[in-house]
């Protein structure tokens, strides 16, 4: 069967994977560690499902179980990831709008950093572990997909697995409706803090209320509909480790004939792969073309062209009307403080006209032989000094 979304979709996670990346340094160096991990887990989700999209493009066969085994914790990992990232972007937004505290000192950054990296970076990992509980055999491959999860569809499976991303979006969702209360009951306040010496702006901080409240209309609505789709597809009674870990080596393939022929399975797996890259691209609009995201673009555009010129020799224009001489090694080097005295080399072509007036190949108001040594370029002295000076102050070479 035909997937008419590729390269289409490959293109879109690989693009995605840039966006998530781009404006990653500067949110660095502001030490934004919500926005951070949300870029890190939107890449590296991109990354995940464009590898997928590549290598299972037209087949299901089970080419590289290792990669499997690492692509379906990244799934688990980044389902809870991302919606935890907003969270904290959520939980600092909050903060903010109680006129409570930005983080200023030292204390202060670390003991957020901890927080957010606890619930952005541990919760994901240990809810990766707890699948494991309920992961019925190692995975399945869908062609033209990839490589999913194969969590049993049991009553724990729901409590372990399927509930977070609906759990932490409801708590967003909550931190969100809790700013805006609090931003539109102390918004001088809230105006005044911003202006006393923080590095968060007016503008950066709707962005981040915006990507926010975007991941939220995302997230939350997909977590009841996944909930939902599980439940109709039939619950299985928990029977214990062993039954659901029976046959644990097995991997299903399905061919993509076979799972696009049933809606309720094809809408939860198009849309699961779609919202990826979607998350990448909506925080590159809040963020890739802001004021602060030009000036890096601009930093970076200068220092890229400062390094290539350098690289490149520059090549030293000729000025205007001046006459190429037949070799550049007989001419000494000027200084204005110098007196050097420039001496016709014996071995120039002029040699054999060294006799010869001056006027036939001087531009000059005034005539000298050309065996006679005269100041090169005279920068302090007028021309009409030369006119008075005596034939017997030039001595011959």
């Amino acid at each position: 069967m035909t997937d008419l979304t590729y390269p289409l979709y490959p293109i879109t996670t690989f693009l995605g994977f840039i966006a998530s990346l781009i404006p990653l340094f500067w949110h660095l160096q502001a030490w934004n560690s919500g926005t951070c991990f949300f870029m890190m887990w939107s890449a590296l989700s991109c990354l995940n499902q464009f590898v997928n999209a590549v290598i299972w493009s037209g087949n299901a066969v089970n080419s590289a179980p290792a990669w499997c085994e690492i692509s379906t914790r990244i799934t688990i990992g980044a389902s809870v990831g991302i919606p935890a990232a907003s969270l904290c972007i959520n939980r600092r937004l909050y903060s903010i709008a109680r006129v409570h505290a930005v983080v200023i000192g030292s204390a202060e950054k670390r003991r957020a950093i901890l927080i957010d990296s606890a619930i952005c970076g541990l919760l994901p990992v240990i809810c990766m572990v707890l699948a494991y509980i309920v992961q019925g055999h190692r995975y399945d491959i869908f062609e033209d997909l990839g490589c999913r999860p194969a969590i049993y569809n049991t009553i724990p499976a729901y409590f372990l697995v399927f509930m977070w991303p609906l759990v932490i979006g409801v708590i967003s969702a909550a931190y969100c409706c809790l700013s805006l209360k609090a931003l539109f009951a102390r918004q001088a306040q809230f105006n005044q803090f911003l202006a006393a010496g923080t590095s968060l702006t007016t503008s950066r901080y709707f962005r981040l209320m915006g990507l926010a409240m975007t991941d939220l209309l995302l997230s939350v609505p997909f977590g009841i509909y996944e909930i939902y789709s599980n439940s109709t597809g039939g619950i299985q009674p928990w029977l214990g480790w062993a039954d659901t870990h029976f046959d644990f080596d097995n991997v299903n393939q399905y061919p993509a004939g076979e799972w696009r022929a049933s809606l309720q399975t094809e809408i939860p797996l198009e849309l699961n792969r779609w919202l990826i890259p979607a998350c990448a691209f909506i925080f590159f609009a809040y963020f890739g073309f802001a004021e602060e995201a030009r000036k890096n673009y601009w930093s970076a555009w200068v220092l890229v062209r400062s390094r290539v010129c350098k690289a490149i020799p520059q090549r030293r224009e000729k000025p205007v009307g001046a006459t190429t001489l037949a070799s550049s090694d007989w001419l000494p080097q000027y200084s204005a403080s110098s007196s050097t005295t420039f001496v016709a080399s014996p071995k120039t072509p002029f040699e054999k006209r060294s006799h010869e007036p001056l006027e036939k190949y001087s531009r000059g108001p005034f005539e000298l032989p050309l065996h006679h040594s005269y100041p090169l370029s005279p920068t302090s002295t007028t021309l009409s000094q030369f006119t008075d000076v005596e034939h017997s102050e030039l001595e011959s070479v």
